[in-house]
Formats: C-alpha cells, structure tokens, sequence
C-alpha cells in the first residue's frame, strides 16, 4: 500500500509552484465597518498575473493560490461611493497566508488620502491572522546589513529569539533558536526540505544570491511545519520575471593585514579555526528573466569563494620551520524555472548543486607537526532538485511536490588515502612528525527522497488544510580507524640526525623513516567497510483556519509524525506523536491585534544517534555475555534481544613488535575482536526512543502606530521532553564530594563499585575473566527537558518617506536544561537531578538594532548592534589543587571531547557562573552608481569596529570556548582560550543589470 501511495504522488507531479494565499479586508475608514461588493485587483506585472475578486458580507477577499513573488499591486478603481485606492511592493513569502486591511475614504470627505494607508509596507505590517511568532527579512535589507561573506547564516542572529550558537564541533551549525541546540533547528527551501539529517544544519548552504527572503518562525507555527521541537528557517528562493535582471559581483576580506590585532584563531564559514594569512575572495553571477513571456521564467545563481590560510610547520628535531599554505573552497550553483501552464496550473523546477573543500594542509595555526603527505581535505557535497506543482480546482487548491537530495560529508578525505599512519617520535617519546593517512575515516552518504502533498478548501468562513509528507533517507558510513594500519615510531638520536642532514622538509614521508626504526605500537580497522540504514519518517496535518467574526480568527490544527529510528533496539516505534496546535488572534482594533496559542510539536530522530551506536558497538562473545548480566541484574529489560541491540561496529587491533611498514592486515588479525577491551562500547536502546518534543505557549500584542512603525511584544514559554543524552549502563556509583574535604577517588576504586566491576582491563562475569568487555557501556535515552521563558519587545520602522529606518529587539528570557547535547553525559553516575541548570546558549539580555540612514539617493550606512549578557561558564576542578581534574575517578567518556562536561568544582552546580557582556557593532557603506539602465554599487563593510574583545556572544566550539573553567566562581580564576572576531574589513562591488 505505501508503495502504491508513494507511486500515486510521483505519477500526479509529473503532470501538474509553490503557491499561498493573501486575505484582503476592506473597511470605511469613517465607521470602521466592512465593506462588501468591492471589486479588488491584485496584479503583478512581472510575471503578467491580473486577478479580480470582489469582497463578501465581511468585506474580505481571498486571493487563493499565488505564486511567490516581489511587487504585487493591489487596487480599487473607485466607485459612486468612494475614492480609489492602489497600494504597490506587496511580496507573497513561503508557507505565509499573509493578509492586509485597507481603509477606503468616502467621496466628499475631508480626510488626506494619506492618512489611510494603512499598513502600505508589509514589513511593518499586523498579523491579522494567527498566532505564528515569525520574523522576516527580504533580500532588500539583507543586501544592506553587514553580512560576513555572503552566508544567509550570519545574519539571522538579527532576528528576535535568534542567537550565535556555542556548538559542539567546528562545523556544528551556528545558529540557535530559543537558545536551543542549534542542530535541532529546521532549515527549508521554498517550502522543502535543506537539512543534513546526519548531524543536523543546512545541506545546501544557499548563498545570498539565490535569496528573496528569509523567514524565521520561533514559535506556534502551524501545523504545516514539523520535525523539530525548535524553530523553523524558510527560505524562499528568487525567480525570474518578464524583465531580464541580474548580478555580477566581487566581494573580498583582505584578513589580518589590514583587521583588529587578536592573539587567538578565527573561524572561516565552515567554522574551522584561521589565522595567519588568512584572506577570503569571492565572486558569482545571478540572471533571470522570461523564456516565454508570461508563462516561463528563469533565475540562475552561481557564487564561488576561495580562502587562503597558512600553517606553521614547525619541528626542531629535524630543523623543520615552514609555512605551509592551504585553500578552502565553496561552490554553489542555484538555478530555478518557472513554468505558468495556465491561470489555474503552475509548476517549478528547482536544482541546487554545492561543492565545498575544507583543506587541512599540515602544520598548525601556532605551529604542528602534521606533514604534507597527511593532509586531507573536508568535503562537503550538496544536491537538491525539486519539482513544486500547484493547481486550483474549484474551491480547492493543492500542491503536489517531490524533492531529490544527496548529501555526502567526507571529514578527511585522504591526500594519500592508500597510505599507512606513522607516528613518529623522538627519545623523549615527543611527536615530531605525523605522516601518510590523517588517522581516521569518516565518509558518510545520505540519498533522500520527499514527496509532499497539500490540499486547502475554502468555505464560506473557514480554510481547510490538510497534508501528507513522506521523507526517506538512505545513510551509509565509512568509518573507524586506518584501514592500512597506524604506526608509532621511536627514533633513536642518530635516525634524526641522519633525517636532519638530509635537509628533509614538509615534503617527508612515510618512506623516508628507516626501515630498521623501531615500532612501538600498530594498530589496524579491522572492520573498514560501510554501514546504515535507512529513516523513514511519515506525517500528515489537518488544520482549520476559522473566521469566526470580522475580528477573531481561531485557528485549529492537528498533526502526526512518525520516525522508523524511534524502534532502535526494540521492536516497536514511537507511534503517538499526535501534536495539537490552536491560537487565535483578536483584532482589539483597526491598528491592534492581541493573539495567543498552544502547540505540541515532535522533533524527529538524528541519525547521529542510531550511527554512533552501530559503530561503536561490537558482537564480540565476551560483549555479548556483559550485556547479557546487564538483563540479568535488572539493568536492562528482561525482554532485551541481543542480536537488536549489539552490532559488528568499528574496532580496532594493537600489535606489538611488528617490523616497520609490515605490519598484518585487518583479515590476518579478526580474532583480536574477541577479546579487545575497550573504554567505551555502545548499544542500541533496547526500550527504542520518543521523539523530542515541546510544548509551545505564546501570547503576544501588536499595534501599528503609523503607516511604517511596527510595535509588538512576545511572551513564550517552552517545555521541552524526551531530549536526547547518555546513559551509562556500567556507570561507578555516586560519589559525593565534600566541598570542605576533598577526597579524590581513584579510577581503580571506581571501577570496583560498577554494576560489573572492571579490573585489569577485564571483568568476572559468571566466574569467567573477559576481556573482551567495555569499562563504559552507553546508551542515548529520550530523558533530558528543558524550560524556556522568553519576553521580546520589538519596535520597528521602516523607511517610508523619510530617509531612514530602523528596527530594534530586546529580549529578556531564561532557558534551563539537564542535557545540551546528544553525547551529553550526567557527571556522576547518571544523576541528571543535578545537571538541571541554565543552558550553553542562555543569554538573559539580548539587544539588537539596526539602523539605515539614506543620506543621498543610491546610499545607504545601516549600523547594525548587537548586545548580549554573558554566557554561562561550567566550573570544573582545579587540577593545580587536587592533581586531577577526575575527582570521581569514573573517567573520561566519548562525548566528552565534543560537549566537555567534565567533574564540577566542588560545591558548584553546572554553568553556575557567568561571562562578562559582549559588544558589536558593525557598519555598512553602501553607494550605487546609475549608468543607463544598470548600477554599480560598491560597498564596504566593518565588522566590531570598536576592535571589542568579546569573551562569548559568538558562534563558538564548546570545548574551545571560554565557557569552562577551571577552579570556584569565587576564585575569579579565568584562563582566556578565544575571543571573538577583532575589527574586520569586507569590500565588494556589484553591477546590477
């Protein structure tokens, strides 16, 4: 049956655009009372659209299934009764049902027409209608604030409830909404899916070029969107029009020559760390325009950038100091046709292709002692192609869309990926050279596929909806360690003397290390091959979008998700994800609103969570038997099936006393599975997992004070459940810590009180010694919560008549957590009682404004700040005082290295202290030159142009943060790791045809 459902849908898109409603509401402007039998024109010349609708008994009109555009028109040509009216630049934005009230003066009034115009740009416009807590920005005032090298992500922080996140790796995405992991935010395209379903982030990290606006929706969305217990980015793409427009552009960051002095690293846009020689250079194209005149259009963007960086090389052994120079490199190509079949029928086909090079060149930012002949390179390769169709029958509209995605994230992609490992070390067992391979594998692959289906019909005082969604993922990982095997080395005084001698250089490889050295340890994969599964996640939504009055609008929805991960290691899924979402929104009067709601909304499962307990888990017999006691001491259910749970994972094998390069294969050393011990084994979740989700509420108010001035205030409180973290099935017993008597335990006296006590490397499991068994034995659980209380007051001002602009955001909000992170583990034992405190991304004051002044025609300065009360610090102890930073002696553990939850300084809770206030402020310079029909416009942009050192407030690695801390808060004790960005300059230029 789903086959033949899948089929249906693929057999109706390929024979019938994205498509949205706008509700306009006539009044007299004198009584404030509807007015019916209006007869309005909505048009848009760039596409040749003309319709005419006249107005109900509640003086509305509903312009049903339009396409998303720029600069519709809207007018009334007048009649016995009252004066004409035309109100132009109305864009239709994705998945918003937008609506607008229009005021008509009567003939013989005495009123200026231009007291009237009400709400004339929506920019500044109420919303009438729900109550979805969304920002918007268009391409327009993008284009004008300061954007660090044209990525969409950099200038979403400028939105209310929208932070820089603190992540927990380089390439982590960097935007929080609510304060929330930002891996759990949803990214989409026109509509459609753009997340990396691995991790999470955008797939396709669409550039500013392919951009016509961007929504951001925080809370009370309705019931269309799904699949995350966080915020939702749609970005509406551009699309051509009857005119033949573009862009051609050259936009460079010239780096640490001409910026702010800084003694630590900065980020490029993936998120790895630069430095030294750093300088970014980028240029691209966009076209579009009509095919066929009124019926088919095209857009095309293409955007490259290049980043130079250097690294020093640098080992004294062997007389070695270089720099070495790398490249990182983007490319995204965009491209879209429109095709009008006929007024009732419409169809879009949309491609997007990115290829992204992170190279890592050897050395290191301050020095390293990586060789050029490990150097690799970070790949990250994007596809989407996507095929909307709209139509209208009747009273119904729909739309029928199918998207293909590929996504593959090769984290080192070898520069000699046939080569061994070597490790080589001096007489003092020093590093002095890593060459051949990087020393690990990770290729992960996901195809995916999504249909999508949609239906709205429009009664007398209601709209329907109701929608089908089906993703399906295909993930496979290459994974684990060296495949030819990872050598250390040690040198004796004479071997480097002779490699010394030789004049060697960044140029030494593996064949250049004698022959006779001697190998101290090898290690091999043993199981280098590819695994996954795949995700399959089904939803379907009714929502009713109730009239009630001329006043009140309730809106009432229901949706169901269902994610085949959630099974894990059990045989039934999560299958009660039914989420009810209703607000309403009340019109106090002509220029007020008041509005509220409750929603439930289900996350959906990383595949992160489900990859990581396949690698990471082995079938050996002595695991088997340890998960097993587990079952019999009540640790995990009775009705536990091993073979569900345990899988042949990554695994690797030491030998010693291997000759130089001749170490045995992976095949030649299989029976080292059985009996390897490893620190740190998991499995999957016997009892399966349910989805995250949270509980929404929102009240707000909003009032136009004019024509261009927007005032609005948000309250939100959200409950988050079932969040994801770890549980240690073998964890040591509690042990607690007097403040004023610090007694460290030792990891040998920890591993006696584990469930299965660990000894020598080895447990007695049914009087048997194995070896084959895991200190640490973790599960991810759906456990972890979070309470989030927010209140945003917003005033905005758009430019109007005058020659400036303005918007301006304070939010004051609290966000507590007891997990940040899927590797998230409790301190001690699993006692996530104490974790519960505020998160990484909590900021209690956050201020943010924009500003642009039009001096002259064809300028713009827009000086954008933003400031923010600190983030929070963990206290960990103070290995000076105790001689460890282990004072439980339960040790260290996988997630450890990504979210550094370490032991906590004696009588201190977690993230119980705090950074000091960050400051920015950034400026942009803009002026355009008009040269017959076309521009040039040349821009500069500064970024922190007081060169403020910021301690947090910017997107940010966890581990390499400030946010923790050795010693009390009480201390005062504050080592520095970063800062944020130091003053930067970007120059561009544009011709605009």
């Amino acid at each position: 049956m789903k086959n033949i459902f899948i089929w249906g849908l693929l057999c109706i898109s390929a024979i019938s655009f994205a498509q949205e409603d706008f509700t306009v509401s006539v009044i007299d402007f004198e009584t404030s009372q509807a007015l019916s039998d209006i007869t309005i024109t909505l048009s848009n010349p760039n596409q040749g659209i003309t319709i005419q609708k006249t107005t109900d008994s509640k003086g509305k009109v509903i312009f049903r299934a339009l396409p998303i555009l720029n600069n519709y028109e809207l007018s009334f040509i007048g009649n016995d009764q009252f004066n004409p009216l035309n109100k132009t630049d109305i864009d239709i934005r994705s998945n918003k049902n937008s609506s607008i009230k229009i005021a008509l003066l009567a003939k013989g009034s005495t009123t200026q027409l231009e007291e009237v115009i009400l709400s004339a740009n929506p920019t500044a416009n109420i919303n009438r209608r729900d109550a979805e807590v969304a920002f918007e920005l268009k391409a327009k005032e993008i284009q004008e604030i300061p954007v660090e090298g044209r990525d969409i992500t950099r200038v979403l922080y400028r939105l209310p409830n929208v932070s820089q996140a603190t992540g927990f790796f380089p390439e982590a995405p960097n935007v929080s909404i609510n304060g929330a992991n930002s891996l759990f935010t949803s990214y989409l395209i026109d509509g459609l899916d753009n997340n990396e379903r691995f991790l999470g982030g955008q797939r396709f990290a669409i550039p500013v070029g392919f951009v016509k606006d961007i929504t951001v929706l925080t809370n009370n969305f309705s019931a269309e969107y799904g699949l995350t217990n966080n915020g939702v980015v749609d970005i509406t793409t551009k699309s051509g029009t009857n005119e033949v427009t573009g862009e051609v552009f050259f936009t460079t960051r010239p780096g640490p020559s001409i910026d702010g002095q800084t003694d630590f690293a900065q980020r490029d846009l993936s998120g790895n760390a630069v430095r030294d020689g750093f300088a970014r250079y980028q240029t691209g194209i966009g076209i579009g325009g009509p095919i066929i005149k009124d019926k088919t259009f095209y857009y095309f963007n293409f955007e490259h950038t290049t980043d130079v960086k250097d690294n020093l090389l640098n080992v004294s052994d062997l007389g070695i100091n270089e720099t070495i120079r790398g490249n990182n490199s983007f490319n995204y190509f965009s491209g879209k046709i429109d095709q009008f079949w006929s007024t009732n029928f419409r169809s879009s086909l949309r491609a997007n292709i990115g290829v992204v090079s992170i190279e890592r060149q050897g050395g290191g930012l301050d020095g390293g002692v990586q060789f050029n002949s490990a150097a690799n390179q970070q790949q990250r390769n994007s596809i989407n192609i996507a095929l909307k169709n709209s139509y209208t029958l009747g009273n119904i509209s729909a739309e029928t869309n199918v998207q293909y995605s590929r996504f593959r994230w090769n984290y080192a992609d070898p520069e000699n990926p046939d080569s061994p490992q070597v490790t080589v070390r001096n007489p003092l067992q020093e590093t002095i050279a890593v060459l051949g391979h990087p020393g690990f594998v990770f290729d992960a692959l996901e195809n995916t596929i999504q249909l999508q289906q949609k239906f709205k019909l429009y009664l007398s005082n209601h709209t329907l909806k109701a929608g089908a969604n089906y993703i399906r993922g295909d993930h496979e990982l290459f994974g684990g360690g060296v495949p030819n095997g990872s050598y250390t080395v040690d040198l004796t005084q004479n071997q480097i003397d002779v490699l010394r001698n030789n004049n060697v250089n960044g140029n030494l490889s593996i064949t250049d290390i004698p022959s006779d050295a001697l190998v101290s340890n090898y290690n091999v994969e043993l199981r280098p091959a590819s695994f996954g599964t795949n995700q399959n996640i089904y939803s379907i939504y009714v929502e009713d979008l109730w009239d009630v009055t001329e006043k009140l609008n309730i809106t009432l929805g229901l949706r169901y998700d269902y994610d085949n991960l959630s099974k894990a290691g059990s045989t039934d899924g999560d299958y009660n994800n039914f989420a009810p979402r209703v607000n309403l929104n009340y019109q106090l009067s002509n220029n007020s609103t008041i509005r509220g709601g409750y929603a439930v909304s289900y996350d959906k499962i990383p595949y992160a969570v489900y990859s990581d307990a396949l690698q990471q888990n082995t079938t050996s017999t002595d695991y088997r038997a340890q998960i097993q006691e587990f079952i019999n001491l009540g640790i995990l259910p009775a009705d536990t099936d091993l073979d569900r749970v345990l899988f042949d994972g990554n695994i690797g094998a030491n030998v010693s006393g291997v000759n130089y390069l001749q170490g045995p294969t992976a095949d030649q050393l299989q029976d080292q599975r059985e009996g390897a011990f490893s620190n740190e084994r998991r499995i999957l979740n016997p009892n399966g997992f349910d989805n995250p989700f949270t509980h929404q509420f929102a009240l707000g108010y909003q009032t136009q004070i004019n024509d261009n001035k927007l005032f609005f205030v948000d309250l939100v409180h959200n409950r988050s459940e079932n969040l994801f973290r770890l549980r240690n099935l073998n964890a040591a017993a509690q042990y607690a810590i007097d403040p004023n008597n610090v007694v460290v335990r030792t990891i040998e006296e920890a591993d006696a009180t584990r469930p299965i006590p660990i000894q020598n490397s080895a447990a007695v499991i049914n009087g048997q010694t194995r070896t084959g068994v895991a200190r640490n034995v973790v599960i991810s659980e759906t456990e972890g919560k979070s309470r989030y209380y927010a209140a945003s007051f917003n005033f905005q001002k758009n430019k109007g008549t005058d020659n400036y602009a303005y918007r301006i955001n304070y939010t004051l909000s609290s966000l507590e957590n007891d997990t940040e992170d899927i590797n998230f583990r409790a301190q001690d034992a699993n006692n996530y009682d104490s974790e519960f405190g505020p998160s990484i991304n909590d900021r209690t004051h956050n201020i943010n404004g924009i500003f642009n002044y039009y001096p002259f025609k064809g300028t713009s300065i827009t000086l954008a700040a933003l400031l923010q009360s600190g983030q929070s610090i963990n206290r960990i102890p103070d290995a000076l005082l105790f001689g460890t930073t282990d004072l439980n002696g339960d040790g260290s553990g996988f997630g450890d290295a990504y979210v550094g939850n370490s032991d906590r300084f004696p009588g201190e809770s977690r993230n119980s202290d705090r950074l000091p206030w960050s400051t920015n402020f950034d400026v942009g310079l803009q002026h355009q030159f008009v040269l017959g029909n076309n521009t040039i416009e040349i821009r500069a942009d500064i970024f922190n142009v007081f060169n403020t050192e910021n301690l947090s407030g910017y997107s940010n690695n966890a581990t390499q943060s400030n946010q923790i801390q050795q010693g009390s808060a009480a201390s005062g004790r504050f080592v520095q790791r970063n800062a944020g960005p130091p003053r930067q300059f970007q120059f561009g230029v544009r011709y605009l045809f």
